[in-house]
């Protein structure tokens, strides 16, 4: 599908106005929406070239920047060691509340677009792969992909570094996918247990990847890219969220009858 990808809006949250850059069909109609976070050094080419694709499938996609209260609207850094270092920081100095009230204010600011069924889903990469982790936790959202999430097995995200991301998890009533590499130096094997193990005991309803793969495998710019894997990938993503979301005014034939749904 083609795609407009060049909009943003700056909406309203309760620690200050955070900038949301939407990628969406171009052919008029209505279709799911997909909260999706980046990693920590924001809306970078590899995180922008992602959410085009996703909005080719037949998504509304909105990305916010998540250190909106630390840097001015815009702001990206950059997959160099003073990006990592800022962004890190910015990870632990934000508190852990206003992630979450992020979360609501891009989810409730997709279910007011006309050209959005209000059907939601969320994803993430890397930091954003426990943001959309906790963003699961509202009961609107019916799917949500997780891209090796970091500081998910250690309560390492916020400030004070305590969150209770796993002890909520029973939270979470949609559908989750966890993808993770095992050459991933930033979350053991026993890290990953600990998720999995989580999920396990609170029933929750999920699918589970590993692959022998880096940190960040899907990011199509350094050395750690998988070509490969991220093709698999990308079937695996899209098969839940076509599944759980349906695919709006894409199930709607040529001649206005409506397709069987794929619900």
């Amino acid at each position: 599908m083609l795609i407009k990808s060049n909009e943003f809006a700056d909406i309203a949250t309760p620690t200050g106005t955070m900038r949301v850059h939407i990628f969406r069909p171009a052919a008029p109609g209505r279709y799911p929406g997909i909260l999706m976070y980046s990693e920590i050094f924001q809306i970078t080419g590899p995180i922008s070239r992602t959410a085009a694709t996703l909005a080719g499938n037949g998504f509304v996609v909105a990305c916010p920047e998540i250190y909106h209260e630390m840097e001015p609207a815009g702001t990206v850094l950059g997959y160099d060691e003073d990006g990592a270092d800022r962004g890190n920081a910015h990870k632990i100095t934000k508190p852990l509340a206003s992630y979450d009230s992020d979360a609501r204010a891009v989810l409730d600011y997709l279910k007011t677009l006309d050209y959005c069924t209000g059907r939601l889903g969320v994803l993430g990469f890397c930091i954003g792969g426990h943001l959309a982790f906790r963003a699961a936790m509202n009961p609107d959202v019916l799917a949500t992909c997780c891209f090796y999430a970091t500081d998910l097995h250690k309560k390492g995200l916020g400030l004070g570094m305590n969150d209770d991301s796993l002890a909520r998890a029973g939270d979470i009533k949609g559908e989750l996918m966890h993808v993770w590499g095992r050459q991933d130096p930033h979350i053991s094997l026993d890290g990953r247990n600990r998720v999995k193990s989580r999920l396990e005991e609170v029933g929750a309803r999920y699918t589970w990847h590993e692959f022998n793969a880096q940190h960040a495998f899907m990011r199509d710019e350094g050395p750690r890219y998988d070509a490969a894997l991220a093709l698999q990938c990308w079937g695996l993503l899209l098969e839940v969220f076509h599944r759980r979301l349906g695919q709006g005014d894409l199930d709607v034939a040529a001649d206005g009858t409506v397709s069987e749904s794929r619900h």
